[in-house]
């Protein structure tokens, strides 16, 4: 099905998330993505069936030992054939293996080199290996979430690679827009740390300028009401009515509009220094009323209110799968997984969820149909170890 990025090639070395969500995304787009694994299987791929199918659906693979000099031959020839090119591995480890930006700019001047890693090509802890967590510990995050007399928390969700993915991603794609004008490439530098700098970004800022160091404040963000998590009979809801309208609406909801004439909670400032009051009183409401009766309730009021779903209820909402968020697929492993499903919606250009490739799939359609070699050469590379 017709993409955005038809005709466009990504050659994919990313191994975990981060890196291989970008490319992922950028199939998503309709590049054609050619995901590289070392022989028997990317490394990744330890991790389970249903992680690595979620990022590398609807890639093609191929096998290839960069550590030999035929591997790294056989790259050198694909290169040229590529518009894009992604890898995460440590900074100067391109270089080690004898392509760093400048040798792959003689080899393809317009190739778009992708370079995702935990702290930038440059910097103190470049060499410093990590994963999503490392992003959270050392830019605040994890410091800034939870409950103020508790210890600081990681957000399971994978925030920092994803994110660190969609900067890889935008900026691949306002770099192919670049080469169209201009017929360049460049390489790109995004980081798992700069991406926890840019989550933090408000409350580094409010220090510096300050002095005072911004405190967790559990499910109160700026420590604002009522914006919370609420215990009703039957589970947890939240309702986040700060805006002042939203303020008179809620408290009509909830049959107490003289709240509206009280000076304790008269405007945003106010309620903030009211927080305790106005939290017990929500509090003493919620537990009168299941969490279907709230957000009966508070959505005809026009007052945002969700229920807190555990995963088992998330994976059961209606609108997961009217929004196909997740999509059941035939595995050639498994008989069948859910991998992620589209996350932009286009009218013209609506896309496709691809398999999950086996290592090697598509060695075949890549060194023989692509870059000429047969199917002979390929068997000999297959006995060497070379694929």
């Amino acid at each position: 099905m017709a993409g955005c990025l038809d005709g466009i090639r990504v050659l994919d070395l990313g191994r975990y998330q981060a890196g291989p969500r970008c490319a992922m995304i950028l199939n998503d787009l309709g590049a054609e993505v050619v995901k590289v694994e070392a022989p028997g299987g990317d490394e990744s791929r330890g991790l389970g069936r249903v992680y690595w199918g979620s990022y590398n659906r609807g890639k093609k693979s191929i096998t290839l030992n960069l550590r030999s000099e035929q591997g790294k031959a056989l790259l050198r020839e694909l290169v040229p054939k590529f518009d894009m090119l992604l890898q995460n591995f440590r900074p100067g480890v391109m270089d080690a293996m004898g392509f760093g930006y400048e040798t792959l700019k003689t080899l393809n001047p317009g190739l778009i080199l992708i370079n995702v890693s935990g702290f930038g090509q440059y910097g103190p802890y470049k060499h410093r290996p990590a994963y999503d967590p490392i992003g959270q510990a050392m830019s605040g995050l994890m410091s800034f979430t939870g409950f103020p007399d508790g210890p600081p928390i990681l957000t399971n969700s994978p925030i920092i690679d994803r994110i660190t993915s969609l900067h890889a991603t935008i900026g691949a794609l306002a770099a192919l827009h670049r080469r169209d004008m201009t017929g360049q490439g460049q390489a790109l530098d995004v980081s798992l740390l700069d991406t926890g700098y840019t989550l933090m970004e408000i409350p580094i800022a409010q220090y510096l300028l300050t002095g005072n160091e911004p405190q967790r404040r559990g499910n109160q963000p700026g420590g604002i009401a009522p914006a919370n998590a609420y215990l009703a009979k039957d589970g947890w809801v939240y309702i986040l009515a700060v805006p002042q309208d939203m303020w008179g609406k809620f408290c009509r909801a909830i049959g107490h509009e003289e709240l509206l004439q009280d000076s304790r909670f008269a405007s945003i400032a106010a309620r903030t220094k009211n927080t305790e009051e106005i939290n017990t009183l929500v509090s003493a409401w919620a537990q009168e009323k299941t969490v279907a009766e709230i957000v009966t309730i508070l959505e005809r009021a026009e007052v945002p209110v969700a229920p807190v779903h555990s995963i088992a209820q998330a994976a059961n909402d209606p609108h997961l799968w009217e929004r196909k968020m997740l999509v059941e697929i035939e595995d050639k492993e498994t008989g069948r997984t859910f991998v992620p499903g589209l996350t932009v919606k286009f009218s013209e250009t609506p896309g496709a969820i691809g398999p999950i490739p086996r290592p090697g799939e598509h060695n075949q359609e890549v060194y023989c149909d692509l870059l000429g070699y047969s199917t002979k050469d390929l068997a000999q590379w297959q006995e060497e170890g070379v694929v």
